[in-house]
This record gives C-alpha cells, sequence and structure tokens, in this order.
C-alpha cells in the first residue's frame, strides 16, 4: 500500500505545543513539590492584605520562622517572629540561650513595684513570663508536621506589647514621658540607616529603614481603665498621635492565653517590641544614674548614632498631637515669639509659699511688660492647667519658649515643646530636694533644664543627687522671684 504524505496544519501543532506543555508543568508539579517556608518577606506582604477567605492559620507542614532580636536595651526589646502559648512569650530558635539577651532584662514579672528587696526579688522573671523552645519541640506541640492540624495563628502585622503594671501607667508624665518617649526613640533609631550600618546581623532585604506604624497596642495586665489618668490625658496623646492603633487590655490578652492554655496552639507576633518597666531600671542608664526607663532606649540610640541630639525624633508625635488640637506647627513663628508659660499649683499639694507665688507673678509680669515696650514679642501665661480644657492645654504650651513650674504633673507638658535654641524648663524644688523625671525627659528632647532651690539655680553639669528632703512635697516650698527673672531674662538674650 502507498503511503500519502499528510501535513501538519497550524492549528494541529498550535494543539500539540498546548497539549505537551500542560503534561510538562504537570509532571513538575509532581515531581518537585514546592516546599511552603514562611519568611519575614511573606509574613509582611501578608500584613497589609485583607483576605477574609483565607485563614491566618500557618500551613501545614510549614517551618516557623525562628525569632531574631533586632535590637534590645534593657527594658526595650524589638522582636521578628516572636511566638506566644499559656501566657508565656517564646523565642523560637536552634541557637542557645547564650545567642540572645539576658532574658531579666527583656521581661519581668509584672506586678507593683516597691523597694524592698522581696519585692525586688518577686518581680524577677521565671520560665512562665518566656522562655526558649527549639524549632523540634514547636513543631511536635504545636502541630506543624505534615500530618497533623496545624495550630500556630499569625496575629498579623506589628503588634506593641507593654508589659507595666497599672501602678505607673494611670500616670500622664510616666505613660507619655516614659513608655510613649521611651517606644519612639527606640523604634525611631531601629528604623534607621545609622543603625542598619551598625547592626550586621540584621537580615536584608527584610529589615527596611522606614519606621513600620504599629497596628495594636497590647496592655497586658492593665484592664481599659487602668492605662487611663484620671484627667484623661493618657487616651487623648495615644489617640492623637497614633490614630489608627487598635488597644488592647488585660481581659483581650487573656483570652489569647485562654485559647492556647493546653500549649497546643500559640500565636505568633511576625513584628513584636516589647517595652518592661523593671526591666529597665536592671540597667545602668535607668537604674543607676537617671530612674527614667525612657533613658535606656534613648541612650541606647544615641551611642549608635541612630538619634539626633535635637529632639527632632519626636517631632511628628509632637506635631500630631498639636494639630489635633487645633494648634500651629508653625516654627518660624514660634521663633518670633517668646512666650513664658508658668504653671501655678497654688490650688493643690506642692505648692510655693503664697508670698512668694504672689511676688514672682509681679515680677514676671514686670519683666514682659518691659520687653514689650521695647517692642520684643513677649508674652506671659499664668494658668492653673486644671481648668482648662485639654485642647486649650495642648495649644498653650505646644507654643511655650520657657515653662516654669514647681516640680509636678504640669511640667508634663514639655512634650508638647518645640525644641529650639532657647526653649527651656526651669522646675522649682524644695531646697536639697532633686529627682530626674523633666530634668532627663527636657534634655533627651533637645531643651534646656534649670532646677531652682529658692534662690540658687542648677543645670545637667552640675545637678544634685536625686533627695526628697521632708517639704518636697509641701505647700511652703520657696522661691526667691529675682533670681527666677533674672535667670530667665539671662537665658532668653542669649547671655547663658
Amino acid at each position: 500500500m502507498a503511503l500519502s504524505r499528510h501535513f501538519l496544519t497550524r492549528r494541529d501543532a498550535v494543539v500539540i505545543i498546548i497539549v505537551l506543555s500542560a503534561f510538562y508543568f504537570v509532571s513538575a508539579l509532581y515531581i518537585f513539590p514546592p516546599t511552603p517556608i514562611i519568611t519575614s518577606t511573606d509574613i509582611h506582604s501578608n500584613c497589609n492584605e485583607t483576605n477574609f477567605n483565607s485563614s491566618s492559620l500557618v500551613s501545614q507542614g510549614s517551618q516557623l520562622p525562628q525569632t531574631q532580636v533586632i535590637a534590645h536595651a534593657p527594658g526595650w526589646t524589638l522582636f521578628r517572629d516572636l511566638y506566644m502559648a499559656n501566657g508565656t512569650l517564646y523565642i523560637l530558635s536552634s541557637n542557645e540561650s547564650s545567642h540572645f539577651p539576658e532574658i531579666r532584662k527583656m521581661i519581668s514579672v509584672s506586678m507593683k513595684a516597691e523597694a524592698s528587696p522581696e519585692n525586688i526579688a518577686a518581680r524577677e522573671p521565671t520560665e512562665y513570663q518566656m522562655t526558649f523552645i527549639t524549632p523540634d519541640t514547636a513543631r511536635r506541640r504545636w502541630g506543624l508536621n505534615n500530618d497533623t492540624a496545624v495550630r500556630v495563628s499569625t496575629v498579623s502585622g506589628n503588634t506593641l506589647l507593654f508589659n507595666d503594671p497599672p501602678q505607673f501607667l494611670a500616670h500622664y508624665y510616666h505613660f507619655v514621658a516614659e513608655l510613649l518617649v521611651g517606644t519612639k526613640a527606640f523604634l525611631h533609631g531601629a528604623f534607621s540607616a545609622p543603625f542598619l550600618r551598625s547592626s550586621p546581623h540584621i537580615q536584608r532585604p527584610l529589615y527596611t529603614q522606614s519606621q513600620p506604624s504599629f497596628d495594636r497596642a497590647i496592655f497586658m495586665h492593665s484592664d481599659a481603665k487602668s492605662w487611663r489618668d484620671g484627667p484623661g490625658f493618657n487616651a487623648y496623646f495615644l489617640r492623637a498621635a497614633f490614630p489608627s492603633i487598635t488597644v488592647e487590655v488585660s481581659d483581650d490578652w487573656q483570652d489569647r492565653v485562654d485559647l492556647t492554655l493546653e500549649n497546643t496552639r500559640a500565636w505568633h507576633f511576625p513584628t513584636a517590641f516589647l517595652a518592661d518597666r523593671s526591666s529597665a531600671f536592671r540597667g545602668d542608664a535607668c537604674g543607676s544614674r537617671t530612674q527614667r526607663t525612657a533613658a535606656e532606649a534613648w541612650e541606647f540610640m544615641v551611642s549608635k548614632g541612630a538619634l539626633d541630639l535635637f529632639g527632632k525624633w519626636w517631632d511628628d508625635v509632637r506635631t500630631a498631637v498639636t494639630r489635633f488640637a487645633g494648634g500651629s506647627v508653625d516654627s518660624e513663628q514660634q521663633e518670633e515669639e517668646v512666650r513664658i508659660v508658668y504653671v501655678s499649683r497654688q490650688g493643690g499639694r506642692r505648692r510655693l509659699i503664697q508670698e512668694d507665688h504672689e511676688r514672682l507673678v509681679r515680677e514676671l509680669t514686670s519683666l514682659v511688660a518691659r520687653k514689650r515696650a521695647l517692642d520684643k514679642p513677649w508674652v506671659l501665661d499664668i494658668v492653673e492647667a486644671q481648668r482648662m480644657s485639654k485642647d486649650e492645654q495642648i495649644r498653650l504650651f505646644s507654643k511655650a519658649t520657657i515653662l516654669l513650674g514647681v516640680h509636678g504633673n504640669g511640667l508634663s507638658h514639655l512634650v508638647l515643646m518645640n525644641p529650639q535654641s532657647t526653649s527651656t524648663v526651669i522646675e522649682i524644688f524644695f531646697p536639697q530636694g532633686f529627682a530626674h523625671d523633666y530634668e532627663w525627659t527636657t534634655r533627651a528632647l533637645g531643651m534646656k533644664h534649670y532646677g531652682i532651690w529658692n534662690d540658687t539655680y542648677f543645670t545637667h553639669s552640675n545637678h544634685p543627687r536625686v533627695n526628697y528632703p521632708e517639704g518636697f512635697q509641701g505647700e511652703a516650698i520657696p522661691a526667691y522671684a529675682p533670681t527666677i527673672v533674672k535667670l530667665i531674662e539671662n537665658r532668653l538674650e542669649g547671655r547663658m
């Protein structure tokens, strides 16, 4: 039989190519199945997506990313890939614990702090607060084997974990000038180019120089009421500065604990920043020198060249709160105007001798009148902050050049001042008394601080030791007006 010649048409060739391609693709999937491995890049790309059709559970057969400490100072630790089960924070690592900071400098037992040796010892952490877990143990415990249902859920995004007890949270100074200032200083520095250059251990490109926004703040041991101060500034400041942040409190944290009580499930935090007050006191900057927890965060980042010394790293927070209150953030206008704000405490405890207060008001008024007669734009505000609305206080203190007052919470508004060449906080103490609270915060935010003992003054270079003599909290604090007024005039005229 003679064979006839037959040529493929173009249509036949296209069909054959499609069939062969499909066969190759299916065969490749069968022979080389993909291994689903979670990386920090995957986690962070998923954080910004909302997909209600997908589960937040880690995929069956996945490898959990191991924990990495990005940056650490006593009381302040930035983690990549931290885990929690049954209330315990887990560092997942195949390395020995010696590769990580001391646990006692990262976390504590959250309880009321007292100065007794018994209380100090009771706040030392145990394995319940934080411990290490190997990948193999985590796989067996939390069901990551191929034949076991997975039980690790990712809390997407970036999380602030505040381990402090309510004792200090419910105070405007400690909440804003310690907790938030420390948090901002540490995170601003940790996501800066100088810190990145000084930290070769950080995996690239998993780490960027742009500071991320944080999705939630979890007050692990404080209920909804206990992290708020009486006047309401804690909530005001947090919401104004970080309007998108979600707040969880101890009940919410307990929900997560209860759901992992048997330690067969775990929560996974892709990025977690842990702040712990008692741990900060185990560092030198706080525990030995300043008693300010934020000092550990600030000094560490300054040592890395990751923070400026002029308070610019705090600008976006200060600006956000000021704008929220309807205030102006025009720096040029503030440079032209000199505003002295005297916070009077004469209606409460820890106040001046009444005669000294009255003379101080007279001499401040006279000083400003003399300067205005010379066409200098000097302004004096004598205020009782408790008589003002929160918006009014924010707007006023954000314009202050000189902030003057007796040691106390009214000086906490210094966090709103715009650091300029003459920006100054003048704090009146009972003679021989001193505390670092406002002195340290003023310097950290790039301004000058002076302490007053009646007719003498001191500054950082010669400040005294911390001391709370009898009369420190009293109602008869002396203040020699001529000394204070002369100090203000010399400071504003550039003579000191």
